[in-house]
């Protein structure tokens, strides 16, 4: 899709499950149990979507999901694949090298967003992209280093540390536009100093929601996750952010849905719904 100076893909960069009552705090399990099926420890199917945007003489990842340094203890709690999709095969397949990428946009550092960045060499770490600068928010970072307890378990300072002591890191302080046509908002409800993506084209935008709006079933106001630190923060901005999405026909693209890319969404008398929705190629062809 081409979207103002950029050309945007979305890849998967490998698949994962995480306890659906989680997924959907106060939500009941028979009603999320409708679109996200339940295996028999009760988790559902999610996956890992970067984005890839190239233009302006650059190439950049918005995320990098888990990466592959875990060992087979946390593959198994969380049932990690990486049979079909791979962050490594993923780039390849749009003939991307490593090398090549030359910014990196985290959203958060949660194990799933960040881990890709960096990679185990034998019993040492180092950058996955050792050329790329990478975008995180300041009150992110600082939360990173001194997680609560409720959190600490979704942030492994293996998948930061290194990327600041290879002095890569580049920390933000607010919103601003990063790129030209590339705006970053900074929600607080899910983590402190998230930073969601938008790109900016002639007639409309796109939005990369990561986890204030993880899966084409959380668009529904009231459907947030149980991770989420302040839930009525998030509330308050997955409202501000729908109905801008509905006013202006935003697509959204869904990280961690693994059959809905990107939608649209419509204001009802009931809320929000999801309106045309499918991959990110088949609503740019729509239009």
């Amino acid at each position: 899709m081409q979207l103002g100076k950029w050309n945007i893909d979305l890849v998967q960069t490998g698949q994962f499950k995480l306890d659906g009552g989680a997924m959907f705090g106060v939500v009941p399990k028979n009603l999320w149990q409708k679109p996200c099926p339940a295996d028999s420890q009760n988790r559902i199917e999610m996956t890992m979507r970067t984005m890839v945007l190239r233009g302006e003489d650059r190439v950049i990842l918005v995320d990098t999901g888990m990466g592959h340094k875990d060992n087979q203890k946390f593959h198994d709690i969380f049932a990690v694949d990486f049979g079909v999709f791979s962050i490594p095969s993923a780039l390849a397949g749009l003939g991307i090298a490593a090398e090549d990428v030359t910014d990196i946009i985290l959203t958060h550092l949660h194990f799933d967003h960040a881990g890709g960045c960096v990679l185990r060499n034998g019993d040492a770490l180092a950058l996955t992209f050792p050329n790329a600068t990478h975008y995180l928010q300041r009150r992110q970072w600082n939360w990173a280093l001194d997680p609560s307890e409720r959190d600490r378990a979704s942030f492994l300072p293996e998948n930061y540390l290194p990327i600041d002591e290879a002095g890569r890191l580049q920390l933000l302080d607010g919103e601003e536009e990063i790129f030209p046509g590339i705006s970053l908002h900074v929600v607080d409800g899910h983590t402190f100093g998230q930073q969601l993506v938008r790109i900016d084209g002639d007639a409309r935008s796109l939005l990369y929601a990561a986890d204030l709006i993880p899966m084409s079933a959380h668009v529904p106001g009231p459907w947030i996750m149980g991770y989420d630190l302040q839930p009525l923060v998030t509330l308050a901005e997955k409202n501000r952010m729908l109905a801008r999405a509905a006013k202006d026909g935003d697509i959204l693209v869904f990280e961690h849905d693994r059959a809905v890319e990107a939608g649209t969404v419509l204001s009802t008398d009931k809320g929000f719904r999801l309106g045309r929705h499918g991959t990110l190629e088949s609503l740019a062809e729509g239009e």
